[in-house]
């Protein structure tokens, strides 16, 4: 099984953007410790980040027939792509949006969600283990 973890803008300043919010550890750490996840579970993973909506489209579109499942933290885009959330339906891979902070608890713009109704669920405010538990979770979904 082959997982694609897609981070959307921002995600690359972890470690030292808002660490009250999103916590200490840097991308790097997290697909670090996301690795060791993946070969615990039997999976493999791979990694790509973008600040720009289009390379993040272009990467939703170029997994198809590559992965089988994709962990995604749209970030800013989770509330305002709709065309993220049109890859995603397009190309019919079973997504998990995963969020660090609960987004639920946040800003009322951010409580709205146009990417999780096409994903097979959320994971949101679980700090870092979000991505964990959304690498869980679409994993026993696809050996369903």
């Amino acid at each position: 099984m082959k997982i694609l973890i897609l981070n959307g803008p921002n995600i690359n300043l972890l470690g030292t953007r808002e660490p009250d919010k999103y916590g200490n550890l840097s991308l790097t750490d997290i697909e670090a410790f996301l690795k060791d996840e993946a070969s615990k579970l039997g999976v493999s993973v791979d990694f790509y980040q973008s600040n720009i909506e289009g390379e993040l489209i272009n990467k939703i579109q170029e997994a198809k027939s590559v992965y089988d499942g994709i962990v995604m933290n749209p970030a800013g885009y989770t509330h305002t792509s709709v065309a993220i959330r049109d890859a995603i339906l397009a190309v019919q891979i079973p997504t998990v949006e995963v969020h660090i902070s609960n987004i639920h608890k946040r800003e009322e713009f951010r409580k709205t969600s146009l990417t999780a109704p096409a994903c097979i669920g959320q994971i949101t405010g679980f700090g870092t283990d979000s991505y964990k538990l959304g690498l869980i979770a679409v994993c026993d979904y696809l050996k369903k």
